[in-house]
């Protein structure tokens, strides 16, 4: 059985994230979708349990995926589910100098789990929850940009 987890602090879930799961759930047995609490971000616009409600939301009807919370190291998560495999999306240029560093990172401390890059569409390739928060406080409109905007967390910021 192949066994992936796909981590984001998804504060909130994206559209993009959210292309991301159906495309890796399609390649996997099991994808684990876990909330991870990066200690060197303070807090976050939503709390962990919203992320959660956001995201069962968002992902309704996706039969193969879990989703979870990660507060420590993401490899260590990835032994205790038994997976094997780290699924990351990458947006832009930028994304993939970041995310070479975090994968020599987990394969020295795990060199048992690969990681798996899966390329933005190009429609969602500028959408970031960065992006979304800052549209929310000013009173600009998320439609399009995650998957629920209409959901009573997102109105709440």
């Amino acid at each position: 059985m192949s066994i992936a987890v796909f981590p984001g602090s998804f504060d909130p879930v994206t559209v993009g994230h959210v292309d991301i799961i159906r495309r890796a759930a399609g390649m996997f047995d099991k994808l684990f979708v876990t909330v991870t609490q990066n200690p060197g971000k303070e807090g976050g616009a939503f709390t962990v349990e919203e992320r959660l409600e956001l995201l069962r939301d968002a992902t309704e009807g996706i039969a193969n995926i879990e989703l979870g919370v990660c507060g420590g190291i993401l490899v260590e998560y990835c032994r205790e589910v038994g997976a094997n495999v780290i699924v990351r999306g990458i947006r832009s240029g930028s994304d993939v100098e970041y995310e070479l560093m975090l994968e020599s990172v987990n394969t020295r401390l795990a060199p048992e789990i690969q990681t798996v890059y899966l390329l933005a569409k190009p429609e969602h390739a500028y959408i970031s929850s960065n992006l979304v928060r800052q549209l929310i406080k000013t009173g600009i409109s998320i439609e399009g940009l995650v998957p629920n905007a209409e959901h009573k967390t997102l109105r709440r910021v």
